[in-house]
């Protein structure tokens, strides 16, 4: 271990200091590391080493910290073996990067980092092995060098299952990818992340198996990507969340997942080795529907959101599908008169985002008629007077309940199943005018 500091120090000051000015690496700590306040120093390495933990707290260090394949509360301690935390950098400030590489860390208590409010210029580096028993707590952290976190192992987390806790993070990079893996909840509530990596993640979530894998409320990410190597065990929670650019593939969704207010540009997907855009895909709209359905109870939201991204893509046809799935999804949760005027408006114009339905069921009622009515010769209503019966005119005049053709009014069948179905194609008219009207409408207003 070197440490590197700067500026004079009275004789109290040196002798409070338990760190001294060079060590060898590999070496063995019973006490620990207390520099909670201390000095400016240049920079910090403990590598290789053993000891029960650090306290390094409103530390400043004006180049790297260095923790390299080091041991921290792993050992046997007397004066540590109460402490919650194996390492803290509560409020740390470090120009340089803060190392972890290959470092393993076992909280005594709760939490196995606890980094509150830390500032790492340089970023901070767990890699190549790292792990982590207990929680890790970077809440507040401010990263422009960002957290590079691949390949490392995070498991026994505290009482709150959770694992990794990155609320209120500043970063320009979050990398979880290439075999990260959480045994707890990863949290990201309100961070704010230009590159947000999980490829070739695991998620886990809590070991009891109640708990979210990921919490991302209210998360702001310029590029997300979300290519985990297997779907995670827990929920994923998204609401509120802002991405510019999502990245996701088939296996990358859990059973539940969170979507209320969850606000994106781009989607693409991991298809072959290949990023696609997933607007072009077979059965894009049939997967991002049920990726929607995933959410819990019924938002409008969602869906809105997908047809938004559908229309800027110039597939004003898909868009059209998402927010009819929108209105089946909420006929759900209506009482059962609602719904039986919703299958109504469903079946005759697709709740307005499909007129041409009305058509369909118009030529089929009117050959319909025409063949019926072409077969018997009605009774006129005055004889001698009105224009000849016309089938296709009387059926016509039947299904068009405003004005009319002069036909309904001139002739008259005698009580019989033509007559029924006279009063069959009038009902059926009026509701024809009444879907298509309240389709209609439904289709100008705003969603």
């Amino acid at each position: 271990m070197v440490v590197e500091g700067r500026g004079k120090r009275s004789t109290a000051e040196k002798a409070s200091q338990t760190v001294p000015s060079s060590l060898p690496t590999g070496c063995v700590l019973a006490g620990g590391i207390r520099r909670r306040g201390a000095p400016s120093a240049q920079s910090i390495a403990i590598m290789g080493s053993r000891l029960p933990g650090v306290e390094a707290a409103l530390i400043r260090v004006e180049g790297r910290l260095d923790l390299r394949r080091s041991r921290l509360g792993s050992c046997s301690v007397s004066p540590f073996h109460r402490r919650v935390t194996a390492l803290s950098l509560i409020n740390a400030q470090v120009s340089g990067a803060v190392s972890l590489n290959g470092a393993e860390i076992t909280a005594s208590g709760e939490w196995a980092v606890s980094a509150g409010g830390l500032v790492a210029e340089g970023g901070v580096y767990c890699q190549d092995g790292f792990v982590a028993h207990g929680e890790v707590r970077l809440m507040g952290a401010q990263l422009p060098g960002g957290l590079h976190m691949r390949g490392v192992l995070l498991e026994r987390p505290g009482p709150r299952g959770v694992a990794l806790a990155l609320d209120n993070a500043v970063a320009s990079r979050l990398d979880f990818s290439d075999g990260f893996i959480a045994n707890g909840t990863v949290r990201l509530r309100g961070a704010q992340i230009a590159d947000l990596t999980f490829e070739g993640a695991v998620l886990n979530g809590p070991p009891d198996g109640h708990g979210p894998s990921l919490v991302a409320l209210l998360m702001q990410a310029v590029d997300f990507d979300f290519t985990l190597a297997r779907p995670p065990s827990g929920s994923v929670d998204l609401r509120g969340a802002q991405v510019s650019y999502l990245h996701d593939s088939d296996g990358s969704w859990p059973t539940v997942v969170e979507l209320d207010g969850f606000v994106y540009g781009s989607i693409k997907v991991d298809e072959e080795g290949e990023r696609r855009e997933a607007v072009g895909r077979r059965d894009s709209v049939a997967r991002r529907v049920a990726w929607i359905r995933r959410s819990p109870g019924y938002s409008p939201q969602p869906y809105e959101q997908l047809a938004s991204w559908y229309r800027r893509a110039g597939h004003d046809d898909e868009a059209r599908r998402v927010l009819l799935a929108k209105q089946r999804h909420r006929r759900r949760t209506l009482p059962p008169a609602a719904r039986v005027w919703g299958h109504l408006l469903d079946v005759t114009v697709g709740y307005g985002y499909r007129p041409w339905l009305a058509g369909v069921w118009l030529l089929a009622l009117t050959l319909l008629g025409t063949l019926s009515f072409g077969t018997h010769s009605p009774t006129p209503v005055k004889t001698g007077e009105g224009a000849p019966f016309q089938p296709l005119v009387y059926t016509l005049d039947l299904l068009i309940p405003i004005g009319g053709l002069g036909q309904r009014t001139a002739w008259y069948w005698p009580n019989g199943i033509l007559q029924w179905l006279a009063y069959l194609l009038i009902a059926f008219g009026w509701v024809l005018t009444t879907a298509v009207i309240a389709g209609l409408t439904r289709t100008l207003q705003k969603n």
